[in-house]
C-alpha cells in the first residue's frame, strides 16, 4: 500500500466513520493528521486539495474526499 495520510478532525462524524473502519479492520500504515491540532497540517491539506474538507485521504500526491470513497479504497487496497 502507498504512503497514506488521513486528514481529519475528531468532531467530524464522517471522519469518525473512516476512523472506525480503519480500527475495526486493523489497517496499519496510515498517518493520522488532525487539522484542528496542527495548523501546518491544515495548510498542507488546503495546499494539496484546494479546500479544508475532511475526511481527506492523501494517496501519494493525490487527495481523495468523501468517507464512502475512502472506505471503498481502503477495503480494496488491503
Amino acid at each position: 500500500m502507498q504512503n497514506l495520510n488521513l486528514f481529519f478532525f475528531p468532531e467530524c462524524p464522517f471522519c469518525q466513520k473512516v476512523l472506525k473502519f480503519i480500527d475495526e479492520n486493523k489497517i496499519e500504515g496510515i498517518e493520522l493528521r488532525d487539522i484542528n491540532k496542527d495548523e501546518a497540517k491544515e495548510k498542507e491539506l488546503i495546499h494539496l486539495g484546494g479546500k479544508r474538507q475532511v475526511p481527506a485521504l492523501k494517496i501519494g500526491d493525490k487527495i481523495m474526499y468523501e468517507s464512502d470513497d475512502i472506505i471503498e479504497y481502503l477495503s480494496t487496497s488491503k
